[in-house]
């Protein structure tokens, strides 16, 4: 049971907790929780952990809500799209953990990875970046332990922890550099937008074909129009 992040960026001490444990330990699979009413923000971190190319079982949770306000999500369109089991559970009712527990134990066994751990356009300026750097890290990132797509997306991102453990030589730290700033002026936007711009486009791909938006709960209107009212 980790602590509970939104990305694999170690900028807070709950995400650097996280992120060593699953780098250093390589547990036999990852039970990912993410909150079925706000599932935008919350596969952001899925598509960073696919990039681990552990076993995996996403767990969308709360979908009782997503329901009850006449909101659906197509689970085996997003198993597709996503390439690991996906379970609708809610926790609060104790509804759907069996099967996500039974789901775990299964992919931990047999070491079902994710079928899918490429996210971006085969024709971008993204595409090339990573798989140039993968090319020049491959032997680097084997080395540390580190997924070769997990890695490339680190050093494009900066993450000194990730160009620490590589141990690159100064040549091929040039190299990677020049290849980030051409994806930058063929993106129009700095390393870490470019990446993570690429991933959102992912999750909004992903979504479009598969979500049904809920209605806003009573409460939350509720709540919203109180707010308007008192002027806050």
């Amino acid at each position: 049971d980790l602590p509970g992040i939104y990305s694999m960026s170690p900028y807070s001490s709950e995400e650097i907790v996280t992120r060593n444990f699953l780098l250093k330990e390589k547990p036999k699979a990852i039970i990912n929780i993410v909150d079925a009413t706000n599932i935008e923000r919350n596969l952001y971190l899925t598509m960073q952990l696919l990039e681990l190319n552990m076993p995996m079982v996403v767990a969308l949770n709360m979908m009782d809500e997503v329901v009850g306000n006449q909101g659906s999500i197509n689970v085996n369109e997003m198993e597709s799209l996503l390439g690991v089991p996906i379970v609708p559970i809610s926790a609060a009712k104790n509804e759907g953990v069996d099967e996500v527990v039974k789901h775990a134990l299964h992919i931990a066994k047999y070491q079902e990875k994710p079928q899918i751990s490429d996210f971006c356009s085969k024709d971008s300026a993204v595409h090339r970046c990573i798989h140039g750097i993968m090319s020049l890290i491959s032997d680097h990132a084997d080395k540390a332990g580190y997924p070769e797509r997990f890695a490339a997306s680190k050093v494009v991102e900066g993450d000194s922890l990730v160009l620490k453990h590589l141990e690159l030589e100064q040549n091929e730290k040039e190299m990677i550099e020049h290849i980030i700033v051409q994806m930058e002026e063929e993106c129009g936007m700095d390393r870490a937008s470019a990446i993570a711009d690429m991933r959102f486009a992912y999750i909004e791909d992903v979504c479009k074909n598969t979500v049904v938006k809920p209605r806003e709960s009573k409460e939350r209107i509720r709540s919203q129009r109180v707010t308007l009212d008192s002027g806050l």
